[in-house]
């Protein structure tokens, strides 16, 4: 085995991710929804309970606006890490999860080439969500900051789908996956900075500020919302790098049939 076969396994797997997101317009357009929903619906609402124009002028950021974008940002990937775990799941049910894992390549570089397929296929949504939100008048300080983002969306999405991937390693059955998820996206949504900033937090409660603190879904979104804003946080890099890493060795080792949880799954 040489690189080229590297090479061309990994283009493969992440092709096949892009032509099926990109044929399943359904799961397209339900990734959008909800953080759409959030940006147009409660935006308008705060907006007008703070006497704001609908259309403000470009240099006017509300607390909402600073705070919300970035975390709903978080939400499409966070959302798309766990959509991917699932069409793990489903693989492996189906059998096609089987001819992948029992290829000649590493086991690890096969479940890394899945996590970047997972990634790309967020970062494209990611963009279109920005693309809607400038539309609306809701923008980054300037152009720069769509090219900054783009490095934090890279490490951010492979953290949150690395999480998913060792979730999808304890599931045996395509039915238990929706509690499962339901389980890990609404805790590490609601207890997160992705709505409200942790000095707020902080003066409602001081348990809330610490689960907010040590949520790696927080430092994923303050990874953004700096790099949106043209700045580069340190502390949250190495949060979610550590996270990232130790996640996806969580999960390459969930995958090994001798040591992980896929004994006895029949599909890997």
């Amino acid at each position: 085995m040489n690189i080229l076969h590297y090479w061309r396994a990994m283009w493969g797997i992440i092709g096949r991710e892009l032509r099926r997101f990109i044929t399943q317009r359904e799961r397209f357009i339900s990734a959008l929804v909800r953080p759409l929903i959030w940006l147009f619906v409660f935006a308008a609402g705060f907006r007008s309970a703070l006497g704001i124009a609908i259309s403000p002028p470009y240099e006017t950021y509300i607390l909402y606006e600073v705070y919300i974008t970035p975390g709903l940002i978080g939400m499409i990937q966070l959302f798309n890490g766990m959509q991917s775990s699932l069409s793990m799941v489903y693989d492996r049910e189906m059998g096609s999860m089987r001819i992948l894992m029992v290829c000649p390549l590493p086991r690890w570089f096969l479940l890394l080439s899945k996590l970047l397929a997972g990634t790309a296929v967020s970062i494209l949504q990611v963009y279109v969500f920005l693309g809607i939100a400038w539309l609306y008048e809701i923008r980054a300080p300037s152009w720069q900051g769509y090219v900054w983002v783009l490095p934090a969306l890279m490490l951010s999405g492979m953290m949150l789908g690395a999480l998913g991937l060792l979730l999808s390693s304890f599931i045996k059955q395509l039915e238990n996956f929706a509690g499962v998820m339901n389980f890990v996206i609404f805790p590490m949504f609601f207890m997160s900075t992705a709505l409200y900033p942790l000095w707020k937090i902080k003066e409602s409660s001081a348990l809330l500020y610490k689960l907010a603190h040590y949520n790696p879904f927080s430092q994923a979104v303050e990874l953004i919302r700096f790099a949106l804003y043209e700045q580069f946080n340190q502390p949250a890099f190495i949060y979610v790098l550590v996270a990232f890493i130790v996640f996806m060795i969580a999960a390459i080792i969930g995958y090994n049939p001798s040591k992980g949880m896929m004994t006895g799954k029949g599909g890997a």
